[in-house]
């Protein structure tokens, strides 16, 4: 039987009683030796957790009272083992939580509220949506840590021979990639099928998949109707590539692009690494990266992504005191600075965008499109409803669905995440 963990809010004494076992940290901690915490962290095993394993490193050699257990935890298996965990035992004391995991857990019970925490102290720093984008029936369950978004990037040098500039519309975009074609023989964009991708299609039109402050199914509203529109009619005509629709699309729209076969696409900072492996970029500053287009509403936006620091609501007071030490300690600004240096990775706060940080032009780049970034809904199923249009899109771009059966069918599927939701 699932146990579920009350999330009482931590205060000054910090005296919180577990609900549960205090997460697979070792409970062999002597009253005198220091206490013991176990972090789950989600990132790239290869290229990310080596910067993560060394800050570990100088925190326990700066804070002699606290030892931490570091788990590299593979990304696409971390939510359900620790929704696992947390239920019942083994649960860490810190987890690097993916952004739409955060509000899911924390109604579970599972997170500790951060407010008025060290490991909040610094709240005032930290960029205002993604502090919204953390927060649960106004409290706040996760340290800001990386971020991310959507924006369009573009190859420098074949915009440039093709006498265009980074477009500011949709429209604009598909001009764009005729003008690419004529002028230099490659296509213009490549766009994807994926529904995390088209997410800026709604923003331009004032729209989302759900209204989650109305408790209503939006996917097959007018607006939505017109900004998916919008997102296939660039699948056809010059210099647009044709849907890809096999299970290796994302890797073939990458290629394209780092390799200049393709001049531009909507991509996101975790890519900035393999950006530069490519042949088009040797010379980093060719990369351009510029706010995602504009739909017909005028405005402009893109999903807001990324992880948070959370600490475990089951762990007991001493553990809970050393893991919000550490959270503090790592979403520092000396740390993000850190982070960002060795993993091309978006801080989280204004102060870590040291000049150092800001050379890497594709973190520099990010950064100026950061504020069309559109923080998610406290909707604990909120991520989980790209699932539905995930399937959906692909027919539709596939030519296999039409796009009223696409959305109706996306439509059905989503009613049955949110069924208190009306349509």
């Amino acid at each position: 039987m699932r146990r579920g963990i009350a999330a009482t809010a931590l205060v000054a004494s910090l005296a919180l009683t577990a609900t549960a076992c205090g997460g697979d940290s070792d409970s062999g901690d002597s009253a005198d030796g220091p206490v013991t915490i176990t972090w789950w962290d989600t990132s790239n095993a290869t290229n990310e957790a080596p910067t993560y394993q060394a800050l570990v490193k100088e925190f326990e050699a700066a804070n002699k009272d606290v030892k931490v257990k570091y788990v590299n935890v593979p990304f696409d298996q971390a939510q359900n083992k620790f929704d696992t965990a947390a239920g019942s035992k083994g649960a860490p004391d810190v987890l690097r939580s993916e952004v739409g995991w955060t509000p899911a857990f924390a109604k579970k019970g599972f997170f500790l509220p951060l407010d008025g925490t060290e490991a909040l102290k610094d709240q005032a720093k930290f960029k205002s949506n993604l502090i919204e984008q953390a927060t649960y029936e106004d409290k706040v369950y996760g340290v800001p840590f990386v971020t991310d978004t959507l924006a369009l990037v573009y190859n420098k040098e074949l915009f440039e021979k093709a006498g265009v500039e980074a477009p500011k519309t949709w429209d604009d975009l598909k001009k764009a990639a005729a003008t690419v074609k004529d002028k230099t023989g490659v296509d213009g964009y490549w766009g994807s099928t994926q529904a995390y991708y088209a997410q800026s299609f709604l923003y331009g039109e004032g729209t989302d998949t759900v209204d989650a402050d109305a408790k209503k199914i939006t996917v097959k509203s007018p607006e939505a109707k017109k900004a998916y529109g919008t997102w296939l009619d660039l699948f056809d005509g010059k210099g647009l590539k044709k849907a890809d629709t096999t299970a290796d699309a994302y890797a073939h729209i990458q290629d394209a692009f780092v390799n200049g076969k393709v001049a531009a696409i909507i991509q996101g900072p975790w890519e900035i690494t393999n950006f530069y492996k490519g042949s088009a970029f040797k010379d980093k500053n060719n990369l351009g990266i510029a706010t995602v287009p504009a739909g017909s509403a005028g405005t402009a936006g893109a999903p807001t992504g990324g992880h948070n620091l959370s600490v475990y609501a089951g762990s007991d007071a001493a553990k809970q005191k050393a893991a919000l030490k550490f959270v503090n300690f790592m979403s520092s600004a000396k740390a993000q600075e850190t982070i960002a240096l060795k993993n091309s990775t978006l801080p989280t706060r204004d102060d870590a965008y040291t000049d150092k940080v800001k050379a890497d032009p594709g973190i520099a780049g990010y950064q100026t499109v950061l504020e069309a970034a559109q923080p998610r809904p406290a909707l604990p199923e909120y991520s989980s409803l790209w699932g539905p249009l995930d399937d959906e899109l692909l027919q539709i771009a596939g030519g296999k669905d039409s796009l009223d059966k696409g959305l109706n069918d996306a439509e059905i599927a989503i009613a049955k995440l949110v069924p208190d939701f009306s349509k």
